[in-house]
């Protein structure tokens, strides 16, 4: 009789930072998780401060991000910021239409919007990703000039690469629940069949 696979633990959340480390990290940049052959290329408007200080995607504790990707069904288990990594091996990957860290998205002007739509279209060109699915529609209404775009599918492709608009998960979205968050994003999971099947 076998046992079962041991999951792996999950590893410590990192200390909270002080505000001073925090207000530090305004303006840096943060790495895409990114590489060849993707399903599902996911794109923040911007790093905030915990995730550039920390240097991990959808860092703050409050962002629904990493646990509407479980329970949507594209991860086989809640994963923590840091094991980004890990979902190059999904078929995922992660990056952002404006490269700057803020405290809020609406310290962004429109034109680091539109100039950070430009760059996503290049960088979507390099990789080739099936899907880019843009977290926050009123961000992708600007970067992409489609003022009435809404969540969803979009018509607009980049090359072959096909776009789906999904609410923003930042923890200050209030209008879109846990739940809704997470069947937006199983709505996309559904569309990718040639994802493979999340295992523990």
């Amino acid at each position: 009789m076998t046992s079962a696979p041991a999951v792996p633990p999950r590893p410590p959340a990192p200390p909270t930072p002080s505000a001073q480390e925090l207000a530090a990290a305004r303006g840096r940049t943060l790495e895409d998780v990114i590489g060849p052959g993707l399903q599902v290329l996911f794109c923040g408007i911007n790093p905030g401060l915990m995730s550039a200080h920390t240097g991990h995607h959808f860092a703050r504790p409050g962002n629904r991000f990493w646990p509407a990707l479980h329970a949507s069904g594209f991860t086989p288990r809640r994963f923590a910021p840091a094991e980004q990594a890990e979902l190059l091996g999904l078929g995922l990957g992660v990056t952002n239409v404006a490269a700057r860290a803020t405290a809020r998205a609406d310290e962004l002007s429109r034109e680091e919007l539109v100039e950070g739509g430009r760059l996503l279209a290049a960088k979507v060109a390099e990789h080739r990703p099936a899907w880019l699915a843009v977290l926050g529609v009123t961000a992708y209404r600007v970067a992409f000039a489609e003022p009435r775009a809404q969540v969803g599918p979009q018509q607009r492709t980049l090359g072959g690469t096909r776009i789906w608009a999904l609410p923003s998960p930042s923890g200050l979205n209030a209008h879109w629940t846990p739940a809704a968050l997470a069947a937006e994003f199983a709505r996309l999971r559904a569309t990718a069949p040639a994802l493979p099947a999340p295992r523990d």
